[in-house]
């Protein structure tokens, strides 16, 4: 059976529990104490008291109101008359009337949250990150072209500027030869 595992359980945590309540003591002559055939004693023993007793019959019934007036919540209850609340509500009017505007927008366009198109974007994540993962290469070789153009047009200006000066030198030593020679 299924519940002969959960009673020798309980059996041994209760036996164990005694254990440690009583210890040694917890044999009286012959007869071991139980605390389960203690509780159930003390339980009957209050009971039969409280049932004797007009007092104790009037308290029970009273607690379920001590625990009502125990509730924070009872303090607002009372505290807050109904006019105040509805001075409240009537307060935050233009609020509650523009979110239930907003509420009533979200409702109509619920229609397209739900389409096919929506409910695709999942597998449409997948290659998004594949064409991700290639923009970033493209980005990445694209610099590195960009690199090497800035690097292309270094050297084509010093060279530029190399032969513009060698020209010159050229044109001043052609210029004194011709000078020279008249």
């Amino acid at each position: 059976m299924e519940g002969e595992p959960c009673v020798e359980s309980l059996e041994k945590r209760l036996q164990e529990l005694e254990r440690r309540l009583y210890g040694q003591r917890a044999v009286r002559g012959s007869k071991p104490v139980k605390c389960a055939e203690a509780l159930v004693r003390v339980q009957t023993s209050l009971a039969s008291t409280a049932n004797k007793r007009e007092r104790v019959k009037i308290l029970h019934k009273k607690i379920e109101d001590l625990m009502k007036y125990l509730d924070p919540q009872f303090t607002e209850r009372i505290a807050i008359p109904d006019a105040m609340k509805l001075e409240f509500i009537l307060a935050e009017e233009d609020f509650l009337l523009s979110q239930a505007s907003l509420l009533e927008q979200v409702s109509n366009l619920q229609p397209l949250l739900d389409s096919p198109h929506i409910a695709a974007v999942p597998d449409h994540a997948a290659r998004l990150q594949r064409l991700a993962q290639i923009h970033i290469k493209q980005q990445d070789k694209s610099e590195a072209l960009t690199e090497e153009v800035k690097k292309q047009f270094e050297d084509y200006n010093k060279m530029m500027f190399l032969l513009s000066k060698q020209f010159s030198q050229w044109d001043e030593t052609l210029r004194a030869l011709e000078g020279s020679g008249q």
